[in-house]
């Protein structure tokens, strides 16, 4: 892989407070948290336990069941709305997409639409025990206000009793780092309209306050067109005009020096993982080689000399040294600036344009295949209020 595949979260921002600890100790004595995602969550508790509870406090084992998980779930309310039969539709999971730092990322049918979907799974153990309910919550919210052609839909989610569902749109064709590695170097050609689509979302994302934060190949996806889809809205926030973040967050080898070094930071942040994406398309490796630890990282990005081969236009060299400026305020980032630009001449930025046109080279390479789902007996431990309408058998 490309790219360092850690990722480095909140450790200032959201620490634990005295309500979070307590839902943590509810979830752990009911034995929701394991931190194998492969066992995916084995289910309740032992009724010797129960019972013994019901019997110390006078009250029926169910109501004191239904009680303690009613206030956990109330913890995830509204983004995430109860599972109820009448709402969410009949799901036939086809495979596994990707395995995500907190769970898997799977590929299902809507029975209903006879549609494939991204579900995004999460744990909801996982989720407090590592202080992300409010990034999931956020990574909700700020999804459902974006509407553009080069964004992931955003479909339902939901909640079982264990885990955080988050629908989306499924694209057969991968993400840009599949085919970066199937390609190794991207064509100029391409590369100017992968370029100019990824300025349109950037300059959208950054009117509307929100910093996305981790801007890197495998988050973006290629629809049947082989146009680009910008997904995963984990990490991103809201910030208000003049706010600054200081999180530490996203992956290493594409952060900013302003991020790596604990901000403050804003808006431009983005444009460096924008300018990291472009070179390694361009050039066939990445400017910094990948670190352990974001310290380290620093001084590797400290230390690089950003050279850029003679083999790029004077207008692609010119777009990657202004790019990746360790100054945040010298960095492009107003459209205006990449109109103007050498290196997209004669370019729209107009989505609707930019889409005209299928790209060439993402329909010739053969699509990325899904992790196959060799034993569907993996996903029977889900809350059952999913897999009662779950088909869980092998598709053909």
């Amino acid at each position: 892989m490309g790219a360092n595949s850690s990722d480095t979260k909140d450790c200032t921002s959201m620490t634990p407070s005295v309500w979070a600890s307590s839902w943590k100790r509810i979830l752990n004595e009911d034995s929701l948290a394991t931190s194998q995602w492969g066992q995916l969550w084995v289910y309740g508790r032992k009724i010797k336990d129960r019972l013994k509870a019901s019997q110390q406090s006078g009250l029926p084992e169910e109501t004191l069941s239904d009680r303690r998980m009613s206030r956990c779930m109330s913890l995830f309310l509204p983004e995430f709305p109860v599972w109820s039969p009448a709402l969410q539709p009949e799901l036939k999971v086809l495979g596994c997409v990707a395995k995500g730092s907190l769970g898997p990322v799977l590929k299902v049918l809507n029975c209903t639409e006879q549609k494939v979907f991204a579900l995004k799974v999460l744990p909801k153990g996982e989720v407090l025990r590592r202080n992300t309910l409010k990034q999931c919550k956020e990574e909700v919210s700020i999804q459902r206000q974006l509407k553009h052609p080069f964004i992931q839909c955003l479909g339902n989610s939901w909640q079982g009793q264990r885990h955080l569902f988050i629908m989306c749109n499924y694209y057969r064709y991968g993400d840009l780092h599949s085919l970066w590695m199937s390609a190794k170097q991207i064509d100029e050609g391409t590369l100017q309209i992968f370029a100019a689509e990824l300025v349109s979302v950037l300059v959208y994302l950054h009117n509307l306050g929100i910093i996305h934060r981790d801007v890197k190949m495998e988050n973006i996806l290629l629809d049947e067109r082989g146009h680009l889809k910008l997904s995963d809205f984990g990490l991103s926030q809201q910030l208000a005009f003049g706010e600054r973040a200081y999180t530490i967050c996203g992956t290493l080898q594409y952060m900013a020096p302003e991020v790596l070094c604990g901000g403050p930071y804003s808006h431009s942040a983005d444009w460096w993982s924008f300018g990291v994406l472009l070179y390694a398309l361009a050039v066939g490796e990445f400017p910094a080689p990948p670190a352990r630890d974001h310290i380290r990282m620093l001084e590797l990005v400290n230390q690089a000399s950003y050279s850029i081969p003679d083999s790029l236009s004077q207008g692609l060299s010119f777009l990657l040294k202004e790019l990746l400026c360790k100054a945040p305020r010298q960095r492009l980032h107003h459209l205006h600036h990449f109109q103007n630009h050498i290196f997209f001449r004669g370019m729209s930025f107009d989505p609707a344009m930019l889409q005209k046109n299928p790209v060439d080279l993402v329909l010739s390479m053969r699509k990325t295949d899904d992790t196959e789902l060799s034993d569907p007996r993996a996903f029977e431990d889900f809350d059952y209020d999913f897999t009662e309408t779950l088909d869980l058998r092998p598709s053909d």
